[in-house]
């Protein structure tokens, strides 16, 4: 029943089942593009198992390098909970249906990030925000994306 418990916690989350496409830029703090990458990101809300969550990312770089990642979730106290190899922290849902997530990077050691994710009612488009910070509470990069519903 995880899918039932998460809708009760997070409803507007459902609403972003299915998969999304669309690009990453990573910007420096004084406005300099780090990256840019193609993502295709698969949101799956199973009815049974460990999780309540699972989100298959698939980046695409200019130069044809491609990074596919599994990230499972599971509900905890009325929030999406991850451990995971990169990263680990949790995502909630306010009351205006916005998603956000507090993160602290396993890879980059120090560093932790919050993430918005937004999405009108219906819309066939999201949009993602994350801003970078390190110890020192310094802001190292932000990071836009998004996409659009292609399934």
């Amino acid at each position: 029943m995880p899918r039932t418990a998460l809708q009760a916690a997070m409803p507007s989350l459902l609403s972003h089942e299915g998969v999304w496409e669309g690009t990453y830029r990573h910007i420096a703090a004084d406005g300099r593009l780090l990256d840019s990458h193609g993502a295709r990101v698969e949101c799956v809300f199973p009815h049974e198992g460990p999780y309540a969550y699972i989100q298959r990312n698939t980046f695409t770089w200019a130069d044809g390098t491609v990074r596919r990642v599994e990230l499972p979730g599971v509900l905890r106290e009325g929030k999406l909970w991850w451990d995971v190899p990169t990263f680990h922290g949790c995502a909630w849902e306010t009351e205006a249906g916005l998603i956000l997530l507090h993160l602290h990077r396993k890879d980059e050691p120090g560093a932790w990030f919050w993430e918005m994710i937004c999405r009108a009612p219906g819309a066939q488009t999201r949009a993602r925000t994350w801003h970078w910070f390190f110890p020192a509470g310094q802001l190292t990069r932000r990071t836009r994306g998004g996409g659009r519903r292609i399934g």
